[in-house]
């Protein structure tokens, strides 16, 4: 249920009426700086976001910061190209016939992917309404991707509640998009076009697609197929996933198995270790205590029975098929520079829960891999996406690092620095 100052267009109102209203108090508050009260909340604060931030609303107009290289290689890193097909399937082909734009951005408000009407694309390229471009409120001013994102929080923009005053003949909706895991948000879909954009109707849509784009990334993840590498024979390997969960989720074909924390534990460290461990290696691996080589032996027959292709051979213990794991992935991805991807893969610590002495070396060995990657960067999406999860919520540098790549004028800016500031109280 949207609240009412999410509605631009209540119920009942006249677009026309509305619109000369609006046109009357953005030109005062263009040329005087006075705001009528009468407007919505929403509005006036965003518009005085904006101006503090230095944008001039006679000039504004978004920033293009991707070029085509560097655009393609986000889209095919960031999360939500898996929710794509989901979005074209229940909103793009609609809009297409209604001659609507719909439009995807990250965490940043860089736009990913704009689809719809090739008509109203190509009106739309005049105020830079494309990919590439960034459409955060410091570089835009009022609009629903970019206060969206401001407030995290479904947003509509009808008309001249835009503050550019290029952006006022379109009206939008838009909704923020987040990570079914870790709560963070991956970005914002919006609906951009005419009067009609801005009615309940509308921002219903773009909500219940957005709901819909977060049940098919927790589907997708818990899928058989989202973890499987497919090998030149066709056949998929096995995948193991360990990150963020109590036990790890073996899959093979179509079959997923829970593994038991033990089991967990004794799987992922053979699939770490290509030249295998004795029980010996195994027992320290897993505690300081000594541990009784019948007892390690015992578990490892079980483990058997749970392996499905995979091959536990003995004399050192080792696995000969290759394994996809989650850890791998997120090395992989880190190394070739993907830290957008990485972070969404990172969905918390290696079993987080185990004491095992060799699994808290990985856990620890993984997170300061990822943390230094990001500390290194000035990926604010990848940054942002971090920050707002579990693992990432009380990084005091992490939050720093955030600080210092984002605009000064950027609402997330302000949002990052109380945050920062309440950690620094903390720590104190």
């Amino acid at each position: 249920m949207a609240r009412s100052n999410d509605l631009a267009m209540p119920p009942g109102a006249d677009p026309a009426s509305l619109s000369r209203y609006l046109n009357e108090a953005h030109d005062e508050f263009v040329s005087t700086g006075h705001a009528d009260p009468a407007l919505r909340q929403l509005v006036l604060d965003s518009w005085q976001r904006s101006v503090d931030g230095g944008l001039d609303p006679e000039q504004a107009m978004a920033a293009i910061r991707l070029d085509d290289a560097a655009l393609a290689e986000i889209r095919d890193t960031h999360p939500l190209a898996a929710g794509m097909p989901v979005i074209r399937r229940l909103l793009v082909e609609s809009a297409a016939d209604s001659g609507l734009l719909v439009a995807v951005s990250d965490a940043a408000g860089q736009l990913l992917w704009v689809e719809g009407s090739a008509s109203l694309r190509a009106r739309a390229e005049d105020m830079h309404f494309v990919p590439g471009a960034d459409w955060s409120e410091v570089s835009a001013g009022t609009n629903a991707p970019g206060t969206a994102l401001a407030l995290d929080r479904p947003v509509q923009i009808f008309g001249p509640e835009h503050l550019a005053r290029q952006v006022t003949p379109w009206s939008c909706s838009a909704a923020p998009i987040h990570d079914p895991d870790t709560g963070a948000v991956l970005g914002v879909l919006d609906l951009t076009g005419g009067a009609e954009v801005a009615t309940p109707q509308s921002l219903t849509l773009v909500r219940a697609t957005v709901a819909a784009v977060e049940a098919e990334l927790r589907i997708e993840r818990l899928s058989p197929t989202r973890s499987a590498s497919v090998v030149s024979s066709g056949w998929s390997l096995p995948g193991l996933d360990v990150l963020g969960g109590h036990g790890a989720v073996l899959r093979h074909g179509s079959t997923t198995t829970r593994l038991s924390i033990r089991h967990s534990e004794l799987l992922l460290l053979l699939s770490e270790s290509p030249d295998g461990l004795t029980t010996a290696e195994l027992g320290v691996a897993l505690s300081d205590d000594e541990q009784a080589q019948v007892t390690i032996r015992a578990e490892l027959s079980r483990l058997r029975s749970v392996l499905g292709p995979l091959e536990l051979t003995s004399r050192p213990y080792r696995i000969r098929n290759a394994i996809d794991t989650d850890i791998a992935r997120v090395r992989d991805d880190l190394s070739a520079g993907h830290l957008r991807r990485a972070v969404a893969t990172y969905r918390g610590p290696i079993l987080p829960t185990s004491t095992a002495p060799a699994i808290e070396r990985l856990r620890n060995e993984l997170h300061m891999y990822v943390r230094s990657c990001l500390l290194a960067s000035d990926n604010a999406d990848a940054l942002l996406s971090f920050a707002d999860t579990d693992h990432g919520r009380d990084d005091f540098e992490i939050w720093q690092r955030t600080l210092a790549v984002l605009p000064p004028t950027s609402p997330r800016h302000a949002q990052v620095a109380a945050h920062l500031a309440q950690l620094d109280d903390d720590l104190g």
